[in-house]
């Protein structure tokens, strides 16, 4: 009886990731920024929680496999791309742009179909069993969280454009199938010499959530990119 119940606890777990994240949408389609950031994260959470109980509990499944993919692409996926898309409506065009701005919103959707394509990937990449090849799904889900949520008023402002987001939007699409390895923030122990990478991307974490706030999750988000960058030749 116990194991015809704990076999159905990491599915339910990814189902509130996908409930989660049906949340996040809608909030991120009504511009409500903050609350489609706060489901996002919640997202976040359940989704490391279902993989440590399937571990722990011993139940893993095709269907949840499948499942957990399909939670990730709506929570990490299509809850970015409808933030970027209601960010697209109010950030200011150039004038080449004007007349056409009712169709660009539409390129945040570029983010839907990468993570996608990412999570696809990284079903059948047999490589990315202790560290990633391109940038994980949720790590983009939180850049745009964060970045649309901190740096709203300067998005929005003189100093900004359509032009510049879709350039981020290609950026980080781009990151999320490309062949550049990441490190795993996972320990193994808590020796300096095995957990390098990750003591040094933890500690300088710490400054830019105390100097920049919200805004310092899209930050880490960009250090990690970095230092996976600065490091991959050496691992």
């Amino acid at each position: 009886m116990a194991n015809s119940i704990t076999r159905h606890i990491p599915n339910s777990v990814t189902c509130l990731n996908l409930f989660s994240g049906c949340i996040a949408t809608v909030m991120a389609f009504e511009s409500e920024y903050e609350l489609a950031m706060l489901f996002i994260v919640l997202s976040a959470v359940f989704d490391f929680f279902d993989g440590m109980l399937a571990r722990t509990l011993h139940a893993y499944s095709k269907i949840g496999k499948e499942l957990d993919s399909l939670a990730d692409d709506v929570s990490f996926g299509v809850a970015p791309s409808v933030l970027v898309f209601s960010l697209f409506k109010e950030v200011q065009y150039p004038l080449f742009l004007q007349g056409v701005e009712a169709y660009i919103p539409f390129l945040a959707f570029a983010i839907s179909v990468f993570s996608a394509l990412r999570l696809a990937k990284f079903n059948v990449d047999e490589r990315q069993t202790t560290s990633f090849i391109g940038l994980p799904v949720p790590a983009n889900a939180l850049f745009w969280g964060s970045l649309v949520v901190g740096a709203h008023s300067f998005l929005i402002s003189d100093s900004f454009n359509a032009i510049y987001l879709f350039i981020l939007v290609a950026i980080f699409s781009y990151l999320l199938v490309s062949e550049i390895p990441m490190f795993s923030l996972k320990f193994k122990n808590l020796s300096w010499k095995d957990n390098k990478v990750s003591f040094i991307f933890l500690l300088v974490c710490i400054p830019l959530l105390a100097f920049l706030k919200v805004t310092g999750f899209a930050a880490i988000i960009v250090w990690y990119i970095l230092l996976s960058v600065i490091t991959r030749k050496k691992d």
